[in-house]
């Protein structure tokens, strides 16, 4: 079985022209911080937030719309350093994303 599972369902709201998506990954502890880098660079993610396996709010990350990269990388370094040591604690973590589109 693979370690990350994504959620079937996603979630669509129609705001303006931009459609906003959300779904739901499951990641051991030990991947959160590489997996939280990947979501980052991919630029269309809009809010990440950390959930424990009972659903409850560890950490919630907004994004910048438009940012780019690396740059959005460096700039999350202190959002990092905390979810590196939340993944220390948890054995399995959830992650919100919600990612927008331009329709």
């Amino acid at each position: 079985m693979s370690e990350e599972q994504k959620a079937p369902e996603t979630e669509e709201h129609v705001e303006g022209k931009a459609r906003t998506f959300t779904e739901e990954l499951e990641v051991a502890g030990s991947q959160l911080v590489d997996r939280v880098q990947e979501l980052v660079k991919e630029g269309n993610v809009r809010k990440l937030v950390i959930k424990n396996p009972e659903d409850e709010k560890i950490i919630e990350m907004s994004l910048t719309l438009g940012a780019v990269g690396a740059g959005v990388v460096v700039l999350a370094a202190p959002w990092l350093a905390a979810l590196g040591a939340i993944a220390a604690l948890v054995a399995r973590v959830k992650i919100e994303v919600v990612r927008e589109e331009e329709s």
